[in-house]
């Protein structure tokens, strides 16, 4: 009889992972709602959302927040606040989820997709300094799953040619990087702006909503104009034609009660996180994303890692994670490359300077993002931050299920896999 549980046999592990949100904070964000509904103040740079964002923003060592209604508007708005245009050039990894892009086009802005580092799996600085031209105005880097971008390698390519950076953090609520100057300042506080997202998956989550990060009081304002229909936040500043991008005062409530909590379960993501890294790393054809000596604290949206089918006897990802999963491990891929997503649609009539991304245009031409592509389209495995928030056995039953699999994998290689339901 067939050990794999994807052929019929017995499942390495049969009970559930912690629960996410988490039981004990949606009780206490229950709590925090009633107070807000309560109040008689339901928006409106209300006293939760102003606690929130002066909290979060110290949480990450930064000087200000600006709260918005998604990780997507947090990126339009810091974008909008730069003064990104029409035919600015925006470099983003080609590896990341479509907002960091589309968010581009919605100022009129190109982005330009470069490769990623092939340990990090994050945007690659000499990539991007390849990319530059007279119209390149900003870079935004991608802290990618469970992993950190160089963002001193960054910052310097940025330094070079006069661009600006904007952070895309929206999986990296609680990451600390140690800089050149010897102190540690979180992820979204290491350039301009850094953007997060809220949304229900994330490590810290209201459903949805978002935050812009900044030590720039300026750009802190203009932020806030613009995602307030364009009002003028202080004396003598300028209005804007601005966007509604607020949120309300339940969804900081929400916000409130799982910052409570976050501390704790960084703690505990990190130190499995950890772990998984030096378990993994000992099996054959499986690659952990590399940590960076750098990083003080790693938050997880997601554990990554790589997977080579020829040290597996050609074993497919896919099949890999079919077996993982039937092995009682959540797993997944990760995204495609941003240009290959069958929604990544550009209308040359209403994104004219974008145009060359345009895949139904005869000129169109694949970014050179060789590294994306491998890794994404063959390689990537993810597991989902709640497996981390288990015991150091339970995320051990991911390393068991791994050698489970490569002890049995001419039996994976040779047997038609089932449908995991």
């Amino acid at each position: 009889m067939s050990r794999l549980a994807i052929n019929g046999g017995e499942p390495l592990r049969t009970k559930p992972w912690p629960a996410w949100p988490r039981p004990e904070t949606a009780q206490r964000a229950a709590e925090l709602v009633s107070e807000a509904l309560t109040s008689g103040k339901w928006a409106g740079d209300g006293p939760m959302e102003n606690a929130f964002a002066e909290r979060f923003a110290r949480f990450s060592r930064a000087r200000y927040g600006v709260c918005v209604s998604s990780g997507t508007t947090a990126l339009q708005t810091a974008l909008e606040a730069a003064g990104i245009g029409a035919g600015d050039e925006v470099i983003v990894p080609g590896l990341t989820w479509i907002a960091t892009a589309s968010a581009v086009l919605s100022t009129n802005g190109v982005p330009v997709f470069t490769d990623i580092d092939p340990e990090t799996f994050c945007l690659d600085a000499e990539s991007a300094e390849a990319a530059i031209t007279p119209r390149t105005k900003a870079i935004i880097p991608v802290h990618l799953s469970g992993a950190m971008a160089d963002m001193d390698a960054i910052n310097a390519v940025a330094a070079r040619h006069n661009l600006l950076v904007i952070e895309d953090a929206a999986h990296s609520h609680g990451s600390l990087w140690r800089c050149p100057d010897g102190e540690a300042r979180g992820a979204g506080a290491l350039g301009l702006a850094g953007c997060f997202s809220f949304q229900a998956s994330k490590s810290l989550t209201s459903g949805e909503g978002g935050i812009v990060l900044t030590n720039d009081q300026d750009f802190a304002d203009r932020c806030w104009s613009y995602r307030n229909v364009g009002r003028a936040r202080r004396e003598g500043q300028e209005s804007v034609l601005g966007f509604n991008y607020r949120i309300s005062e339940v969804q900081a409530a929400v916000l409130l009660a799982g910052l409570e909590a976050l501390e704790s379960e960084l703690a505990t993501r990190d130190a499995n996180g950890q772990y998984l890294n030096r378990r993994l790393a000992e099996l054959p054809g499986i690659r952990p994303a590399r940590r960076d000596p750098r990083v003080v604290r790693q938050a997880y949206y997601g554990y990554i890692l790589a997977y080579d089918p020829e040290a597996w006897d050609g074993v497919p990802r896919s099949r890999f994670l079919k077996a993982l999963q039937a092995e009682g491990i959540r797993a997944a891929g990760g995204f495609v490359p941003v240009y290959r997503m069958e929604y990544w649609r550009i209308r040359k009539e209403r994104f004219p300077f974008a145009s060359r991304y345009d895949p139904s245009s005869p000129d169109y031409h694949e970014p050179n993002c060789p590294v994306v592509n491998r890794f994404s389209l063959e390689q990537q495995v993810t597991i989902p931050h709640p497996v981390l928030l288990g015991t150091q056995d339970d995320v051990e039953d991911v390393t068991r299920a791994v050698e489970k699999l490569y002890e049995q994998r001419d039996e994976l290689a040779q047997q038609p896999a089932l449908a995991v339901q």
